[in-house]
């Protein structure tokens, strides 16, 4: 049985110990760009610094592997532009057939 969803929080910055986003590329079988892209569009409407986030989002068998920001602030300011889309994804990874448009 696998976990349908993961999330990281931390260790997406330029500092040198910042390794998730390297982390996680090493054990996703794909990546699902959109999904860490939209977080740092949305993040530089409120901050410059969020286009310095290197964070990824992936998956590895049926486990969607999402990086989100270190600090709680930021946290509180990606979740809600991932929420949206999530229930879908994880129906998707379960194999759901449902058009994507037909909600």
């Amino acid at each position: 049985m696998s976990v349908p969803l993961i999330i990281t929080t931390g260790g997406t910055g330029l500092h040198p110990t910042d390794v998730t986003p390297q982390a996680t590329e090493e054990i996703v079988e794909y990546t699902v760009p959109g999904i860490s892209e939209i977080m740092r569009t949305e993040g530089y409407r409120l901050t410059p610094y969020a286009i310095l986030s290197r964070g990824v989002s992936g998956i590895r068998g049926a486990s969607l592997i999402i990086n989100l920001p270190g600090s709680p602030k930021a946290v509180r300011e990606s979740l809600p532009v991932i929420i949206p889309a999530l229930s879908h994804a994880l129906e998707k990874l379960r194999g759901s057939d449902r058009e994507c448009g037909s909600d």
